[in-house]
């Protein structure tokens, strides 16, 4: 009996964590973090191949680095670390799959909800008349703390409704759009605005707000300059670079996957 117990206690440890490591995968999937995660695990390999070796020198000095690296993760991947608590904070247990949908294994839990072909086909064509527009698309973590301080709505998303929203006329303009699933929950919403110093003077307060709240959470957001007309696309805190309109259609149902 003992034996069946432990067996399944470790069967249940081993899928706790696959699901921990994937969800951080997901996290830093297409950043920076990638890299950087990548380098950590090559130096602890070096470790542990000097210490089998018997290379104290260099063995004494990446032990060094080993030593502290559970503040150097917390610096490097405060971030990420920020967003996963996010998540796991946001959740609502209480809710039958709530939790593992968060987790999101299907690739249709976003794709048939959002319809990403009328964002983007409407961020077109408010470009071409300079419209500025400011968009932010929830995923696993919750904008509560955002929608707030909106006007909260709940409207079934579609291309001439977020056309009229950001009209320059429009008593709803101002601000940012919180879209989720494929309805517009909130309007005029005020944004956390980075102040990451590596952003071109180039781009403004709009800009910059979509950077602050792809920072902070897992959300996505896009941004229709009035200025240029050019649409931008920001996730993780970092502009996502593109060619056509379509492709950015194409990015965009890849990172909802």
């Amino acid at each position: 009996m003992d034996i069946i117990d432990l067996r399944i206690l470790d069967i249940l440890d081993i899928v706790f964590v696959a699901l921990l490591l994937y969800y951080v995968y997901k996290l830093v999937r297409g950043t920076v973090a990638v890299n950087i995660f990548i380098g950590i695990v090559v130096i602890y390999l070096v470790w542990l191949l000097t210490q089998l070796l018997q290379m104290e020198l260099l063995s004494s000095v990446l032990g060094e680095f080993v030593g502290v690296g559970v503040f150097a993760l917390i610096v490097v991947f405060q971030q990420e670390i920020r967003k996963f608590l996010l998540m796991i904070g946001s959740t609502n247990f209480t809710q039958k799959g709530r939790f593992f949908k968060s987790f999101k294994f299907s690739r249709d839990d976003f794709d048939s909800k959002i319809n990403v072909d009328a964002i983007v086909d409407a961020c077109e064509t408010m470009g071409k008349t300079y419209t500025g527009a400011l968009m932010v698309i929830q995923k696993s973590n919750k904008l509560d703390f955002v929608k707030n301080t909106g006007d909260k709505m709940k409207i079934e998303l579609n291309q001439p409704i977020l056309e009229s929203i950001f009209f320059k006329n429009s008593p709803l303009h101002d601000g940012a759009m919180v879209i989720e699933e494929n309805k517009i929950t909130a309007t005029r919403v005020i944004l956390p605005v980075s102040n990451d110093r590596s952003i071109p003077l180039r781009f403004g307060l709009r800009h910059r707000a979509a950077v602050g709240i792809t920072e902070k959470t897992d959300a996505l957001a896009l941004v229709v300059s009035e200025e240029t007309g050019q649409t931008s696309y920001i996730k993780d805190g970092q502009f996502v670079m593109f060619e056509t309109m379509e492709e950015l259609k194409d990015r965009i149902k890849e990172d909802l996957s």
